[in-house]
Protein backbone atom coordinates (compact mmCIF):
# COMPACT_ATOMS: atom_id res chain seq x y z
CA UNK A 1 0.00 0.00 0.00
CA UNK A 2 1.10 3.20 -1.12
CA UNK A 3 0.78 6.19 0.99
CA UNK A 4 1.09 9.63 -0.98
CA UNK A 5 4.34 11.80 -1.11
CA UNK A 6 2.96 14.54 1.28
CA UNK A 7 1.64 12.13 3.75
CA UNK A 8 4.52 9.95 4.08
CA UNK A 9 6.65 11.96 6.95
CA UNK A 10 3.39 12.55 8.94
CA UNK A 11 3.04 8.58 8.76
CA UNK A 12 6.70 8.01 9.57
CA UNK A 13 6.41 10.22 12.72
CA UNK A 14 2.88 10.19 14.31
CA UNK A 15 1.55 6.78 13.43
CA UNK A 16 4.07 4.07 12.56
CA UNK A 17 5.80 4.06 15.75
CA UNK A 18 2.37 3.41 17.13
CA UNK A 19 1.92 0.57 15.04
CA UNK A 20 -0.74 1.98 12.72
CA UNK A 21 -0.95 -0.34 9.60
CA UNK A 22 -0.60 1.98 6.56
CA UNK A 23 -4.05 0.53 5.10
CA UNK A 24 -5.76 1.87 8.49
CA UNK A 25 -3.76 5.16 8.18
CA UNK A 26 -4.90 5.61 4.03
CA UNK A 27 -8.29 4.78 5.43
CA UNK A 28 -7.81 7.44 7.76
CA UNK A 29 -6.60 10.25 5.74
CA UNK A 30 -8.48 9.16 2.31
CA UNK A 31 -11.89 10.00 3.81
CA UNK A 32 -13.44 12.91 4.79
CA UNK A 33 -10.36 15.21 4.71
CA UNK A 34 -8.61 16.96 2.25
CA UNK A 35 -5.29 18.82 2.00
CA UNK A 36 -5.54 22.69 2.56
CA UNK A 37 -3.06 26.07 1.73
CA UNK A 38 -2.72 28.90 3.47
CA UNK A 39 -0.58 31.62 2.47
CA UNK A 40 1.80 33.67 5.07
CA UNK A 41 -0.17 36.58 7.26
CA UNK A 42 -3.87 34.26 6.40
CA UNK A 43 -5.81 32.99 9.32
CA UNK A 44 -6.69 29.35 10.10
CA UNK A 45 -8.76 30.87 13.19
CA UNK A 46 -9.68 33.99 14.60
CA UNK A 47 -10.38 35.11 18.40
CA UNK A 48 -13.62 34.85 19.13
CA UNK A 49 -15.05 34.37 16.10
CA UNK A 50 -13.74 31.06 14.17
CA UNK A 51 -15.82 28.03 15.50
CA UNK A 52 -14.12 25.06 16.71
CA UNK A 53 -16.74 22.56 16.16
CA UNK A 54 -15.93 22.31 11.85
CA UNK A 55 -12.73 20.93 11.63
CA UNK A 56 -9.52 18.56 13.57
CA UNK A 57 -5.97 20.10 11.59
CA UNK A 58 -2.47 18.55 11.49
CA UNK A 59 0.11 20.82 9.62
CA UNK A 60 2.27 19.36 7.08
CA UNK A 61 4.28 22.51 5.65
CA UNK A 62 5.22 25.62 7.21
CA UNK A 63 5.00 27.07 10.50
CA UNK A 64 2.03 28.74 12.63
CA UNK A 65 1.99 31.56 14.86
CA UNK A 66 -0.69 31.57 17.86
CA UNK A 67 -1.73 34.54 19.83
CA UNK A 68 -3.94 35.81 22.37
CA UNK A 69 -5.20 39.33 22.50
CA UNK A 70 -1.69 40.17 20.26
CA UNK A 71 0.37 38.62 22.29
CA UNK A 72 2.57 35.21 21.13
CA UNK A 73 2.19 32.52 22.87
CA UNK A 74 3.50 29.59 20.76
CA UNK A 75 4.36 28.37 17.32
CA UNK A 76 3.06 25.18 15.59
CA UNK A 77 5.66 23.40 13.93
CA UNK A 78 5.27 20.47 10.96
CA UNK A 79 3.32 16.87 12.49
CA UNK A 80 1.63 19.13 15.28
CA UNK A 81 -1.87 19.62 15.92
CA UNK A 82 -3.45 22.81 14.82
CA UNK A 83 -6.56 22.66 16.59
CA UNK A 84 -5.52 19.82 19.33
CA UNK A 85 -6.92 22.00 22.68
CA UNK A 86 -10.23 23.36 20.97
CA UNK A 87 -10.82 19.71 19.97
CA UNK A 88 -10.48 18.27 23.38
CA UNK A 89 -11.90 20.86 25.40
CA UNK A 90 -15.12 20.90 23.04
CA UNK A 91 -15.65 17.52 22.54
CA UNK A 92 -19.22 18.01 25.15
CA UNK A 93 -19.70 21.75 24.21
CA UNK A 94 -20.69 22.77 20.93
CA UNK A 95 -20.77 25.97 20.08
CA UNK A 96 -17.44 27.66 20.89
CA UNK A 97 -15.16 29.95 19.28
CA UNK A 98 -11.68 29.82 19.10
CA UNK A 99 -10.07 31.99 22.04
CA UNK A 100 -6.68 32.34 20.04
CA UNK A 101 -5.53 33.42 16.73
CA UNK A 102 -3.73 31.15 14.48
CA UNK A 103 -2.11 32.72 11.55
CA UNK A 104 0.24 31.41 8.88
CA UNK A 105 3.85 32.77 9.48
CA UNK A 106 5.10 30.55 6.43
CA UNK A 107 3.28 28.89 3.26
CA UNK A 108 1.25 26.12 4.89
CA UNK A 109 -0.17 23.12 3.87
CA UNK A 110 -2.41 21.16 6.54
CA UNK A 111 -4.12 17.88 6.54
CA UNK A 112 -7.90 18.83 7.87
CA UNK A 113 -10.30 16.70 8.60
CA UNK A 114 -14.20 17.21 8.69
CA UNK A 115 -14.72 16.69 12.64
CA UNK A 116 -18.23 15.27 13.02
CA UNK A 117 -17.25 12.86 10.03
CA UNK A 118 -13.93 11.66 11.80
CA UNK A 119 -15.67 11.24 15.15
CA UNK A 120 -17.89 8.74 13.53
CA UNK A 121 -15.27 7.03 12.40
CA UNK A 122 -12.83 7.01 15.62
CA UNK A 123 -15.81 5.41 17.24
CA UNK A 124 -15.65 2.36 14.48
CA UNK A 125 -12.09 2.09 15.36
CA UNK A 126 -10.84 1.32 18.71
CA UNK A 127 -7.70 1.23 18.06
CA UNK A 128 -7.24 4.27 16.16
CA UNK A 129 -9.61 6.11 18.62
CA UNK A 130 -6.69 5.85 21.38
CA UNK A 131 -3.93 6.59 19.21
CA UNK A 132 -5.53 9.70 18.42
CA UNK A 133 -6.58 10.46 22.49
CA UNK A 134 -2.69 9.64 22.59
CA UNK A 135 -1.29 11.79 20.47
CA UNK A 136 -3.59 14.49 20.94
CA UNK A 137 -2.96 14.26 24.81
CA UNK A 138 0.89 14.63 23.99
CA UNK A 139 0.12 17.60 21.43
CA UNK A 140 -1.74 19.23 24.25
CA UNK A 141 1.46 18.70 26.75
CA UNK A 142 3.68 19.56 23.99
CA UNK A 143 1.96 23.07 23.61
CA UNK A 144 1.74 23.34 27.72
CA UNK A 145 5.44 23.21 27.54
CA UNK A 146 5.90 25.96 24.44
CA UNK A 147 3.74 28.07 26.13
CA UNK A 148 5.49 27.96 29.64
CA UNK A 149 8.69 28.42 27.54
CA UNK A 150 8.38 29.93 23.94
CA UNK A 151 11.80 30.49 23.41
CA UNK A 152 12.31 26.77 23.05
CA UNK A 153 10.97 26.88 19.84
CA UNK A 154 11.61 30.40 18.08
CA UNK A 155 15.19 32.27 19.09
CA UNK A 156 12.76 35.05 17.48
CA UNK A 157 10.52 34.87 20.44
CA UNK A 158 12.67 36.26 23.31
CA UNK A 159 10.89 39.03 23.35
CA UNK A 160 8.80 37.63 25.39
CA UNK A 161 11.03 37.30 28.34
CA UNK A 162 10.71 41.15 28.87
CA UNK A 163 7.01 40.43 29.24
CA UNK A 164 6.65 37.76 32.07
CA UNK A 165 3.49 38.84 33.27
CA UNK A 166 1.23 37.50 30.22
CA UNK A 167 1.94 34.00 31.55
CA UNK A 168 1.32 35.07 34.95
CA UNK A 169 -2.06 36.73 34.03
CA UNK A 170 -3.52 33.84 32.53
CA UNK A 171 -4.37 30.58 33.06
CA UNK A 172 -3.53 27.86 30.23
CA UNK A 173 -7.27 27.14 29.87
CA UNK A 174 -8.18 30.76 29.23
CA UNK A 175 -5.26 30.68 26.75
CA UNK A 176 -5.92 27.78 24.78
CA UNK A 177 -9.59 27.53 25.36
CA UNK A 178 -10.45 25.49 28.49
CA UNK A 179 -7.47 22.73 26.59
CA UNK A 180 -7.13 20.40 29.89
CA UNK A 181 -10.55 21.58 31.46
CA UNK A 182 -12.85 18.69 30.34
CA UNK A 183 -9.46 16.18 29.61
CA UNK A 184 -9.88 12.46 30.87
CA UNK A 185 -8.23 11.50 34.01
CA UNK A 186 -6.15 8.66 32.45
CA UNK A 187 -4.43 10.91 29.74
CA UNK A 188 -2.63 12.70 32.97
CA UNK A 189 -2.68 16.03 31.80
CA UNK A 190 -4.98 16.70 34.93
CA UNK A 191 -2.15 15.75 36.67
CA UNK A 192 0.24 17.28 34.60
CA UNK A 193 -1.78 20.74 35.36
CA UNK A 194 -1.85 19.99 39.20
CA UNK A 195 1.69 18.54 39.44
CA UNK A 196 3.96 20.79 37.64
CA UNK A 197 5.23 23.66 38.90
CA UNK A 198 5.77 25.35 35.69
CA UNK A 199 2.03 24.73 34.62
CA UNK A 200 0.97 26.06 38.38
CA UNK A 201 3.37 29.19 37.96
CA UNK A 202 1.25 30.02 34.72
Amino acid sequence: IKIEKELSSLYKRMFEPLHVPPELFQRLTGQFCNIQTLKTGQTYAAEDKTSVDDRLSILLKGKMKVSYRGHFLHNIYPCAFIDSPEFRSTQMNRGEKFQVTIIADDNCKFLCWSRERLTYFLESEPFLYEIFKYLIGKDITNKLYSLNDPTLNDKASKKIDRQPSLCSQLSVMQMRNSMASTSDSEDGLQMFLRGTSSASSL
